[in-house]
């Protein structure tokens, strides 16, 4: 991350904030074992799967949170997702931008239904 030379109130610590990263960004892995740089990794179960031609939208349960994988239909189909698996979805860190916590629903944060999935730790 680049730094300012102030950091915004919001970003300061014990300040709570949001975790935005695209749907095409969350990689999934079935059965992961053995060593794997990406540091963003994420136990969830699949709740639905909208297959299409080309690509494949995993709906995931993490935690309180519902987050999409848009992953190839070969990739889908290779990993023989079904729902109710248990995957990890993998985010590298340069992926994730941080944004200042909505009081409102998620629909009022920009970039929110547009491709992005919104955390908040």
């Amino acid at each position: 991350m680049i730094e300012p030379v102030q950091r915004p109130e919001w970003l300061q610590e014990d300040h709570p904030i949001n975790l935005v990263f695209k749907e095409t960004e969350v990689s999934l892995a079935k059965n992961l074992s053995g060593t794997i740089s990406t540091r963003n990794r994420m136990k969830c179960n699949i709740l639905q799967i909208f297959r299409g031609e080309l690509l494949t939208a995993v709906t995931l349960q993490y935690m309180d949170h519902e987050l999409v994988s848009a992953i190839t239909t070969r990739a889908a189909d290779h990993l023989q997702l079904q729902i109710g698996d248990e995957v990890e979805a993998l985010v590298k860190a340069n992926e994730i931008s941080l944004a200042k916590r909505q009081k409102e629903a998620r629909t009022n944060i920009p970039g929110a239904n547009s491709g992005c999935n919104i955390i908040s730790p």
